[in-house]
């Protein structure tokens, strides 16, 4: 925030978030939930669903958020905004008093168009004193090289990753958008790798971090947490070293699949979730067309390697609501996964705001 207001950005205001950021949409026992502009029985996802709100509503031009599973991606997704969640390190976070051992959370931008984030990223990125994640500065600006034609790119589109189902008009519409990458004259080939599966590990092991960096409130202010929220640190406790060893065995093979995957190909196209909105309150969808749905299965995987990830909008389900397509971009790739961004968004200009 402070090379933001440095910048010259005028801080609005703060909007609504999930308990600690910890469920896909933004609910609260403070505020309630926030309500989707496409359609306000619906979730504008989570956890920065106040910043998405705000964006699609037309309040704001830009919102900052944090992406440490999706965070960023997810509400992108729900409201047809555009949302980049940088490389690890590339916008530092600090200072902190006690900094996480599992550095997957960045900060990233929120935005309508994908100009906006890169001029958010020059704003922000570079290193910092006490972010010992924080990467160097960029060798040149984020906004002047946008606009530079793409080289043919060779590209994967991967429908599932092996890990869950995506819902048929979901699915139509991520093929159609990466299809638009084929139109322009990049090469696009069907990728039909399964990745680890980590959704319940990193669940295990996040809590346990979680609890450790709010001990204190545990032992005294249990009582003030959500049961939601107590519960899964309360499930922390049972953490051990199996759990960690699993944890780091299967975010290895996900590092190594990364490598092998950008060996061969400049980006990976996914779906950026397998459903539209759910409800405002929940509960998050746990089967898709008699099949057992991860609501998340394609945004955490890319904060376990570090790698840049956007979602730009990919058109409406069935229900007239958004739905996403994800863009995933070589470590440290985060000016092609901008250049990339900008060349769809000009084929496939986003959609206008909500009328309210």
């Amino acid at each position: 925030m402070a090379r933001l207001k440095a910048a010259g950005a005028i801080v609005a205001g703060k909007t609504n978030t999930p308990e600690f950021g910890h469920i896909p949409f933004t609910d609260n026992d403070l505020f309630g939930p926030s309500r989707n502009p496409w359609n306000r029985e619906r979730t504008p996802g989570g956890s920065s669903g106040g910043s998405s709100a705000a964006l699609a509503a037309g309040m704001v031009p830009l919102a900052t958020a944090t992406d440490g599973g999706g965070s960023i991606r997810i509400p992108a997704c729900h409201t047809g905004l555009y949302g980049l969640k940088p490389s690890q390190g590339r916008v530092p976070i600090a200072p902190r008093p006690l900094p996480p051992w599992l550095a997957v959370s960045c900060h990233g931008p929120l935005t309508r168009c994908v100009r906006d984030a890169a001029l958010y990223l020059d704003a922000t990125a570079g290193p910092h004193a006490r972010d010992p994640e924080s990467l160097p500065p960029p060798d040149r600006s984020f906004a002047e090289t946008l606009e530079e034609p793409l080289p043919r790119l060779r590209i994967a589109f991967n429908e599932t990753l092996g890990v869950t189902r995506v819902r048929g008009d979901v699915l139509r519409a991520a093929r159609a958008a990466a299809a638009a990458f084929a139109d322009m004259g990049h090469e696009v080939e069907e990728n039909a790798d399964a990745i680890p599966e980590m959704g319940g590990w990193w669940a295990r092991i996040s809590a346990f971090q979680t609890l450790g960096l709010e001990w204190d409130n545990y032992l005294a202010r249990r009582d003030e947490f959500t049961e939601r929220y107590a519960r899964q640190l309360d499930r922390a406790l049972d953490v051990g070293p199996e759990d960690f060893r699993e944890f780091l065995t299967r975010r290895g093979q996900l590092v190594a699949w990364t490598a092998r995957l950008f060996g061969e190909y400049d980006l990976l196209l996914t779906p950026t979730l397998p459903t539209d909105a759910f409800p405002a309150s929940g509960p998050i969808p746990s089967e898709v067309e008699g099949e057992r749905v991860n609501g998340i299965a394609f945004t955490y995987p890319f904060n376990f390697t570090g790698h840049p990830a956007a979602s730009v909008p990919a058109g409406l389900t069935d229900a007239g609501l958004p739905c996403g397509l994800q863009i995933v971009g070589p470590r440290h790739g985060d000016a092609l996964v901008l250049r990339a961004s900008r060349a769809y968004e000009r084929a496939r200009p986003f959609p206008p705001l909500p009328r309210l």
